[in-house]
């Protein structure tokens, strides 16, 4: 597959009252032609921060990227003025945000916001731009769209309001779809049609989806690869079936076995222990080892490298060094690990 996104030890500060915030810490991923990536991890891990450090959305001049690439079709974003980031923002890459309520303009009509990138992105006329956001209305399953293109985001319901979001994000036909929490306001029925219809319309565009969510179930149903972040670091990336079957560090193991299945019970649940460092002060060993029970007295000194479990699958936890006691997931962890095999729990959680 072709890559079409590439992001190289990328480093995101922000500068405040306290001192410079390491938000993000040496990330280094890629992106696909037509693939799902899902990013996962805490409140606080970085997720968000990073997908904003790839749309050039970052508060100047407070929040900045240090150092690193993010290199789109050859092109390196991170370097790029503002008025060139315009020029590709929202024609070829676009964001999907959280809440559909604050990403839409209150005082105008939705078919409006969806015409405003078609007109200035595609050079359409007013016209052209109408018949291409009633298209764009239908393709995102919002009934009597005719109707519905003249309304305010008021008259919408949540749901319905994120389909419009969705809408106009697709407008121009992106290369690349973020979607940043997008289901998380929600309710569960709504999450699943919002889900279904992205997958949908991945098909049909081809286009890459880098997708943030700190809910593993919902990575599940969409996603090809995932990449777990903890403290501004990936600690783990690899396939859907990798990291859901095979996970190899501790804070995946953590994130799984707090994730409830069809066949579990609330006693069941397993909880983290302990809080994420204050990346003010970022510990010099692993910012995971004062809430891991598995931890080595090297973990406290030294940050682990990536160590390759597979082609597609890397972890960063001194457990995989050769030197290492071999330690099994948790008991807790194994039971939903192997009750999702035995589901092929995908579909199921």
């Amino acid at each position: 597959m072709k890559k079409i996104l590439d992001v190289k030890n990328l480093n995101v500060s922000f500068n405040t009252y306290g001192g410079e915030v390491k938000a993000v810490r040496g990330v280094n991923f890629d992106l696909h032609k037509g693939e799902t990536l899902a990013i996962v991890g805490e409140s606080g891990s970085g997720k968000s921060v990073t997908t904003k450090a790839l749309m050039g959305l970052l508060p100047k001049p407070h929040g900045y990227v240090k150092e690193g690439e993010i290199l789109f079709e050859d092109k390196d974003i991170a370097k790029l003025s503002e008025k060139e980031l315009q020029k590709i923002r929202g024609k070829d890459l676009s964001m999907i945000f959280q809440d559909p309520m604050t990403s839409l303009n209150p005082t105008m009509k939705v078919g409006t916001q969806i015409m405003e990138g078609l007109i200035k992105h595609q050079k359409m006329s007013k016209t052209q731009a109408k018949e291409r956001a009633l298209e764009l209305l239908k393709l995102v399953k919002i009934p009597n769209a005719e109707e519905r293109i003249k309304q305010y985001p008021h008259q919408f319901s949540g749901g319905m309001r994120q389909r419009v979001v969705v809408a106009i994000a697709l407008a121009c036909n992106p290369k690349v779809l973020i979607a940043d929490e997008p289901t998380t306001a929600l309710d569960v029925t709504i999450q699943a049609q919002i889900l279904d219809l992205m997958k949908d319309i991945q098909k049909k565009t081809d286009s890459s989806i880098i997708f943030i969510t700190h809910d593993l179930g919902v990575v599940a149903n969409v996603a090809d690869r995932v990449a777990v972040m903890y403290a501004g670091k990936i600690v783990e990336i690899g396939t859907v079936d990798e990291i859901f079957y095979n996970p190899k560090h501790p804070y995946t193991w953590g994130l799984l076995g707090s994730m409830p299945t069809l066949d579990s019970d609330d006693s069941e649940l397993y909880a983290i222990p302990g809080t994420p460092p204050d990346l003010l002060n970022p510990p010099k060993g692993d910012a995971f080892a004062p809430r891991n029970q598995f931890a080595m007295d090297i973990d406290f000194e030294e940050q682990p490298p990536m160590f390759k479990v597979s082609d597609t699958h890397y972890a960063a936890t001194w457990l995989l060094d050769e030197r290492a006691p071999k330690i099994d997931p948790p008991e807790s962890v194994q039971k939903r690990i192997d009750s999702m095999a035995s589901n092929d729990g995908k579909g199921d959680m």
